[in-house]
């Protein structure tokens, strides 16, 4: 993610961060931040795990739909 940021990069956006926002707001901001991102991934979790279930769930149900059909055939 951060490739092309060295060391003085990364103490610069730091310092930075410092001056803008103060000492103690950063960990207020650090905290919102990491939770933000956490809902962001177990939201996206939640999409890609429901596609597949409703695939499936379809096909299930098709299935057993084919399945009647034989036994009232039979």
């Amino acid at each position: 993610m951060f490739n092309g940021i060295g060391g003085t990069g990364i103490v610069l956006i730091i310092l930075v961060a410092l001056l803008l926002f103060g000492p103690s707001k950063l960990p207020e901001l650090g905290r919102a931040f990491g939770r933000t991102l956490r809902e962001f991934k177990d939201g996206a979790k939640d999409i890609m795990d429901d596609e597949p279930k409703q695939r499936k769930e379809v096909r299930e149900e098709a299935g057993r739909g084919q399945e009647s059909d034989r036994l009232k055939d039979s």
